[in-house]
């Protein structure tokens, strides 16, 4: 690590395979997480109103 400098390749983050851009361009699949997430929401806020 010590022989890293400023602006060389490994400080840049790695590029997205192939499979991962699909998924996060898949409109089906982005409207799936987001109802998957929006449920977990749902379920957190009505148990903490009781």
């Amino acid at each position: 690590m010590a022989n890293r400098k400023p602006y060389q390749q490994a400080y840049y983050p790695p590029m997205p395979t192939r499979a991962t851009r699909f998924w996060r361009t898949n409109g089906l699949y982005q409207a799936w997480r987001f109802l998957v997430i929006n449920l977990k929401m749902v379920r957190v806020i009505s148990r903490s109103h009781h």
